[in-house]
């Protein structure tokens, strides 16, 4: 209705977020999973060469069953995205805008300073998301606050040294998967998937009004991805970002660890938003609570709509998953939050 914008100065507006159902009804999947690997904060997984690569801290690690995961490469800042190409290949974003790739350290254009996601096609061709022109990897919460949305989309041809920029103006995207025609991205402020189309840099939004904050996505066997969703929406955050005043306070004097926002592991301190009879009664955490993290994993099909999905509820300890791969008929999901490398079982659930 035209009339609503005005008539919500009087009655205000209602703030909505997508129910967890169908494909993304709540399950302990997450949670009842075997760990496959602990390690202190894994971000982003890949496959190269048939081996399962992480990233954490300042280092690319190999994980494999049974063993303690053993250190690749060491860089001077942290990693905060890995892709393998087709010949096995690893592409490395770090913090500080760097990008590493066949032992060296390529030329990125001034504007790439916050490298959060990488991917190849099968001919070389290398995708790259600018999550901010303004923050760093490790202030998304800050770009979040600030209503970002200067984030930007570049390939680099496999004979060419020198990256294009496909398309800007997007609310930080997290997550790349190539197309015959262009790549995915998620886009994790406006909580959706755009396809954008590499010749003309059209946009077409595949998959919109998602529960939570989309971060990584990766191939599935049979078609269609797998996408990491890293924390989940919530009425107070939404309604936060709709005031602009208290928020601008609350970043100039509370530190940022304690503000409205979402978050990558529950925090045990007093001082945590959202406590009281919210999260928490008698001492026990609520599954059902309005979390600000949240573990979320989401088989799509080759349309990029929702299949089936893995969680850790509220009252979980999986929480801050940022990248899932498959590999060898396993799902293998990097809890951030849990300090932990998960592997589960492909197949969908089983109706109760």
């Amino acid at each position: 209705m035209i009339l609503d914008p005005l008539l919500d100065l009087f009655r205000g507006k209602a703030v909505t977020i997508p129910p967890l159902d169908g494909a993304f009804r709540p399950n302990t999947r997450l949670d009842d999973a075997g760990i496959f690997s602990t390690l202190s904060q894994p971000d982003n997984l890949t496959v190269s060469n048939g081996r399962l690569i992480a990233s954490s801290g300042n280092a690319l690690f190999s994980i494999e069953p049974g063993k303690d995961p053993v250190v690749l490469k060491t860089f001077p800042a942290p990693v905060t995205a890995v892709a393998a190409s087709a010949t096995g290949e690893l592409a490395v974003g770090l913090e500080t805008g760097q990008l590493f790739f066949g032992g060296r350290n390529l030329e990125l254009p001034a504007a790439v300073k916050c490298i959060t996601a990488l991917a190849f096609t099968p001919d070389g061709t290398l995708w790259l998301a600018n999550g901010s022109s303004e923050h760093s990897p490790s202030a998304w919460t800050t770009d979040l606050m600030q209503k970002g949305r200067s984030g930007s989309l570049w390939k680099k041809n496999p004979v060419s040294s020198d990256f294009k920029r496909i398309a800007d103006r997007i609310a930080f995207p997290y997550g790349l998967h190539p197309t015959p025609t262009g790549v995915v991205v998620s886009e994790s402020w406006a909580h959706r998937l755009v396809h954008i189309n590499s010749a003309d840099a059209s946009r077409r939004t595949v998959l919109d009004h998602l529960p939570g904050y989309p971060a990584r996505l990766s191939s599935a066997s049979g078609g269609g991805a797998w996408l990491s969703l890293f924390a989940p929406r919530n009425r107070l955050i939404e309604f936060i970002l709709r005031e602009g005043q208290y928020r601008r306070d609350m970043m100039a004097e509370v530190p940022r660890e304690y503000w409205i926002a979402p978050a990558l592991a529950p925090s045990r301190s007093f001082l945590e938003p959202l406590q009281c009879g919210g999260i928490k009664t008698m001492g026990i955490h609520k599954p059902w609570s309005p979390s600000r993290s949240y573990g979320l994993v989401v088989r799509l099909d080759d349309q990029m709509q929702p299949l089936d999905s893995f969680h850790s509820r509220a009252n979980g300890a999986r929480h801050g998953v940022c990248s899932a791969v498959e590999m060898n008929s396993q799902l293998f999901a990097a809890s951030k939050g849990g300090d932990c490398i998960l592997a589960l079982s492909t197949e969908p659930e089983k109706a109760q």
